[in-house]
């Protein structure tokens, strides 16, 4: 199935083209002022020439002159010295406004490269237009590969903008500077443009974003549900949530099987996937960077390049020095990668069984209440029922639903939102007394506890006590339905022995069932479904 279209920018009369608000009025108001300089850094892949199309559209609709330089247009050859790059540079402000050369008229050895350029721009381009020119530099980051470029191109591009304040013919120059995230040399800070001008950092896409694209695509979407397993998975990252809205909507497998599959080898995201770990792979440093953040499951500090590098490539978020997994996506899939890869050398074994412990472990568990995942759970349920069958013994299955979640996190925050479902996960996990009982998060708000070998009473006198503890731990919830005013959870529960007439599919359905009771009931209840020999009823 093809979709390349995705690897390309989004065009202007797209209606796949999310706003990044207030990013774009920001870029607008700021290309119109004099002098002006603007930064737009992330990751790859994630809108960065998108976000520059649109903003080089409204400078043309101001009818001010535009000429795009994109580096990746470049030989290597022009990469030689300074000299040449700025060269290079120039002849191509000139093409993109349509001008004549006449680089030899400006240009002297004497005076030096830099000063040559600024007399060419200063003496011939900006004095070619009385309209502004806005000069978009896009992929500036491979300049970052050539040190001694950099410091003096970068240096000019500073001298330009703080020329601004001081040379009238200055004003009407408007540079707008892309790169990935990462700046990878020591640059001075007094000679740099990256410490001036407005910063516009493009992140992920929220969960309205998300909401919002797939109902472009025809999907109408829960915040609470679709949009935020979606961003779990993916981060928000742009690219990925495209993907799987694509392929979604060919109606050819379900949002969960492709949620289930995406950090698989057979998933919509493998060749992605497999670009960054053959990335990952060719760079030792890199993978031992990204295999510590794996087996500690915590925010680690990294050395200064390796952080760099696995962001800029958007394997992981940087908050201060901390470095962690961006995503699940990554998260799972190279847990698997890394579980499945062997050494030859003897001396590492117990080490490397150790790691692929602790990968695995990671592969099972959700990353932030710290129980069993979904993926897991499923594991779990399909080995619990065949077990259950054969022994002719009772299967019980809970499902709890946070009561009104998406209201609580609209008013604290989702930082609030995310202690309050670990505060919950440690009850369930504190209220599980056998080893054959396991409790997951079964996806957003919802947990799901499997009990093997428990009757309904048993299942019933176990809710109910999860209920209560829950209560008591008297969170405020001021917007909540229930009369209560604190987080509470709705809870449904289904037991029976399995039976070849039976099926899983089926066991889930009716827990769920009778949790969506309890949501009708008024919340904060436990409703369990009734299995008879004639029919199958809520009580």
């Amino acid at each position: 199935m093809d979709f390349s279209f995705l690897n390309y920018p989004v065009p202007l009369n797209s209606p796949f083209y999310v706003e990044r608000f207030p990013l774009e009025s920001l870029a607008y108001r700021e290309i119109e002022k004099l002098g002006s300089l603007v930064r737009i850094k992330s990751p790859q892949k994630t809108g960065k020439s998108s976000f520059l199309i649109r903003i080089l559209d409204h400078a043309r609709k101001k009818n001010y002159s535009v000429v795009t330089i994109d580096f990746l247009e470049a030989d290597k050859a022009v990469y030689h010295n300074s000299n040449e790059f700025l060269q290079w540079f120039c002849l191509k402000i000139a093409q993109g406004l349509q001008l004549a050369p006449q680089l030899s008229e400006y240009w002297h050895d004497i005076i030096g490269s830099k000063s040559s350029s600024t007399l060419y721009l200063q003496e011939y381009i900006l004095k070619s237009r009385n309209a502004p020119i806005v000069l978009a530099l896009n992929e500036v980051n491979l300049l970052f590969e050539y040190p001694k470029i950099a410091e003096d191109f970068f240096t000019l591009l500073r001298f330009w903008h703080e020329q601004a304040k001081q040379i009238p013919a200055f004003e009407k120059l408007r540079l707008v500077v892309v790169h990935s995230t990462e700046i990878y040399i020591p640059l001075k800070i007094h000679q740099s443009p990256f410490n001036v001008g407005l910063p516009l950092e493009l992140p992920p896409f929220s969960l309205s974003q998300i909401s919002e694209l797939a109902r472009r695509y025809g999907l109408f979407w829960n915040e609470e549900k679709e949009s935020l397993q979606l961003k779990q998975m993916t981060g928000g990252h742009p690219y990925l949530v495209s993907i799987f809205l694509y392929h979604y909507c060919q109606n050819i497998q379900s949002f969960e099987t492709l949620l289930r599959e995406a950090p698989t080898q057979g998933g919509i995201y493998r060749d992605h996937l497999q670009i960054q770990w053959h990335t990952v792979q060719s760079y030792p440093d890199l993978l031992e960077g990204l295999k510590l953040l794996l087996i500690t499951q915590k925010n680690e500090t990294l050395d200064p390049y390796i952080s760099s590098q696995l962001n800029r490539i958007g394997l992981i978020n940087l908050k201060g020095n901390s470095c962690q997994i961006s995503c699940e996506l990554y998260r799972l899939y190279f847990a698997q990668q890394l579980c499945q890869k062997r050494t030859k050398d003897r001396s590492r074994v117990e080490q490397l069984e150790a790691e692929n412990q602790a990968l695995k472990a990671i592969v099972n568990i959700d990353s932030l209440t710290q129980i069993a995942n979904r993926r897991y759970f499923e594991e779990c349920l399909r080995n619990e029922w065949q077990r259950m069958t054969r022994q002719k013994s009772y299967l019980s299955l809970i499902l709890l639903d946070l009561d009104d979640f998406k209201l609580y996190n609209d008013t604290y925050g989702h930082l609030k939102g995310d202690h309050c479902l670990q505060q919950v996960a440690q009850i369930l996990s504190r209220s599980l007394k056998r080893a054959g009982d396991l409790v997951a998060r079964f996806g957003g708000e919802e947990f799901a506890l499997i009990l093997p070998q428990t009757s309904l009473e048993g299942a019933i006198n176990l809710a109910e006590n999860i209920r209560q503890n829950i209560k008591a731990l008297n969170l405020e919830h001021r917007y909540s339905r229930n009369p209560t005013k604190k987080v509470t959870v709705s809870i449904g529960l289904v037991s029976m022995i399995p039976q070849e007439n039976y099926s899983l599919h089926q066991l889930i359905d009716w827990a769920d069932q009778a949790l969506y009771q309890s949501k009708n009931k008024g919340r904060n209840c436990t409703t369990y479904y009734s299995i008879t020999a004639d029919d199958s009823q809520v009580l």
